[in-house]
C-alpha cells in the first residue's frame, strides 16, 4: 500500500510503584553518538570496577564520571521525544528507523487489574522513551531486576510507544460494551485475503519505534513482562526502513519492490488537516476517543521472486509511478500532482485506471496517514520463498470512511495485488495523549 508524502504487578510491585530516575539537567546542545555513549558509560562503569582501590579510588572514580553522566543526560534530551501530551507519540512523528509491534490479549476480566496494567505501562513508558531504566531496583543482588538491561548505556533513540484497544475489549468481559464507538468492529473480509489466525485481532497493542531496533525490543520485552497475569503476546512484528544514516536528507522510504512508499501523505504539520484526517472530535462517538485515532494493521506479504523477473515498464504501470524519483508516470518530480486523466498521443491513459496509485488516490477526497515498515521473516517454509513485506500502518479519524472505502478499491483491481496477499489484519483505537499525572486509557477507565 502506497502513496504522497505475564502474574500482574499487585500495588506493592516494584512495575507499579517504579519512580523514574532523576535524570541531569545539563544541556550542551551537542548531539553524542551511541558509541560516543558506550564509551563514555565504560569511563565511569567497567573502570570503576577494574581499577576501584579503596574509598579513595571510588571518589576519585565518580568525580571523573560526573561530567560524562551529564554529557549522556544532554544526549538523552535531545535524542527524546516526550511520552505526555495532548496526542499520544509514535503517529504524527517523522518515522523511526525500526519497528517492534505487538498484539496483546487479556487473561482478565477484572477491569480493576487492566487499570493497573495501564498505570504501570503509564510510569514505564515515560522511563523508556526517555531512556531510563525501568524501576528502582537494578543494583539489588537478591532480587530480579525491574529492567531487563539490554539497553542500559543507550540513547532514547527517538523512541516512541503507541497504545490502542481491539474491538474485542468492548465484547463484554470488562463491562465496557457501551463505551464501543458504532462503527469500531473488526474489518471486513477483502477480496484477495489470505488471512492466517497468527497474524489477526488483539486486545491490545502497543507500537514500539525507534532509531535503534534493541531499543525498541527492550521496549515490548518489558511491557509483554509487566502485563504477565493480566495480558499475554498474541502476535509480535518486528520492521525496518531506510536509516537516517543511510539517508541524511531523508527522503521518502522505499519498500521492497523498489519503489517510494508514503509520497501521498497529507501534511502532518497541518493542524487543520490533521484534524479532518488523524484526530477524533467531540462529534465522532464517544467523549473517550476525543483526541484519539483509529489505526490499520495490514500484513502484507510481498511477492518478490515474481516481482523480480517482472521488466521495469511493467512495475512503473503496476504503481502508476516511476521508480527512479517516484513521480507520477509522464512527470518529474515526486510530489507532482496525479493527473489521472492525461493520455498519450493514441489517447490511452498515462497512468493506468487500476494502478495502485490511481486507485489508492481516488478522487483525491479521501486520506488516510500511513507510516508503514518493511519486514523480512527469514523464509517461508511451505513455498521455500523469502517471507517478507510491508507491516502496512495507516491512521485515521474513521475507519470505515477512510481505509475501510480505500482498500475496498483497490482490493478488487490492483495490479498489484498479483504480486502480494494480505496476510494478517487487526484495528484498534489508539487513546488520545496522556497528561503527567494521570495514564493510558484513563479517559475510558476513569
Amino acid at each position: 500500500m502506497k502513496d504522497k508524502n505475564p502474574s500482574n504487578p499487585g500495588p506493592s510491585s516494584p512495575e507499579l510503584n517504579s519512580k523514574e530516575n532523576d535524570s541531569s539537567t545539563g544541556f550542551t546542545g551537542k548531539k553524542v553518538s551511541r558509541r560516543d555513549m558506550l564509551r563514555l558509560t565504560g569511563v565511569g562503569g567497567l573502570g570503576l570496577l577494574l581499577g576501584g582501590g579503596g574509598i579513595g579510588s571510588i571518589i576519585a572514580a565518580r568525580s571523573a564520571a560526573a561530567p560524562n553522566r551529564a554529557v549522556q543526560a544532554s544526549a538523552a534530551l535531545a535524542d527524546s521525544i516526550p511520552f505526555f501530551g495532548e496526542h499520544q507519540a509514535g503517529i504524527l512523528t517523522p518515522a523511526q528507523n525500526f519497528l517492534c509491534f505487538a498484539a496483546f490479549d487479556l487473561t482478565t476480566t477484572n477491569l480493576s487489574d487492566v487499570k493497573k496494567l495501564f498505570q504501570a505501562w503509564t510510569t514505564t513508558a515515560a522511563s523508556l522513551t526517555s531512556g531510563q531504566l525501568i524501576g528502582n531496583v537494578n543494583d539489588n543482588p537478591n532480587l530480579p531486576p525491574t529492567d531487563t538491561g539490554e539497553a542500559d548505556g543507550l540513547s532514547p533513540s527517538r523512541c516512541t510507544l503507541t497504545f490502542g484497544v481491539g474491538p474485542s475489549f468492548f465484547d463484554g468481559r470488562l463491562g465496557l460494551g457501551s463505551q464501543r464507538p458504532a462503527s469500531f468492529q473488526d474489518l471486513p473480509v477483502f477480496t484477495g485475503d489470505n488471512l492466517e489466525p497468527q497474524w489477526c485481532g488483539g486486545d491490545l497493542c502497543v507500537q514500539a519505534c525507534a532509531d535503534d531496533m534493541q531499543v525498541a525490543f527492550h521496549a515490548i520485552r518489558n511491557l509483554a513482562r509487566i502485563a504477565r497475569g493480566t495480558a499475554v503476546l498474541r502476535w509480535t512484528q518486528e520492521g525496518f526502513q531506510r536509516s537516517s544514516g543511510a539517508d541524511p536528507k531523508g527522503a521518502t522510504p522505499r519498500n521492497l519492490l523498489g519503489f517510494k512508499d508514503g509520497t501521498g501523505n497529507p501534511d502532518v504539520t497541518d493542524r487543520k488537516e490533521m484534524d479532518t484526517v488523524v484526530w477524533n472530535n467531540s462529534g465522532d462517538g464517544p467523549s473517550w476517543m476525543n483526541g484519539g485515532t483509529y489505526m490499520a494493521v495490514r500484513r502484507v506479504m510481498l511477492r518478490i521472486e515474481v516481482w523480480d523477473r517482472s521488466n521495469l515498464s511493467d512495475q512503473e504501470a503496476t504503481f502508476g509511478r516511476h521508480r527512479q524519483t517516484g513521480a507520477p508516470i509522464g512527470a518529474k518530480d515526486e510530489f507532482d500532482d496525479l493527473d489521472l486523466k492525461a493520455t498519450d498521443a493514441s489517447g490511452k491513459l498515462i497512468i493506468p485506471e487500476n494502478s495502485h496509485s490511481a486507485l489508492a488516490h481516488g478522487d483525491g477526497t479521501v486520506k488516510m496517514l500511513r507510516r508503514s515498515y518493511s519486514y523480512s521473516s527469514g523464509m517461508n517454509l511451505k513455498t521455500g520463498q523469502l517471507d517478507a513485506g510491508l507491516l502496512f500502518i495507516s491512521f485515521q479519524r474513521d475507519l470505515v470512511k477512510q481505509f475501510v472505502s480505500i482498500q475496498q478499491r483497490l482490493s478488487k483491481i490492483d495490479k498489484l495485488n498479483e504480486y502480494m496477499t494480505h496476510t494478517g489484519s487487526a484495528v484498534f483505537a489508539c487513546f488520545p495523549g496522556t497528561r503527567k499525572g494521570g495514564y493510558i486509557g484513563q479517559s475510558l477507565l476513569g
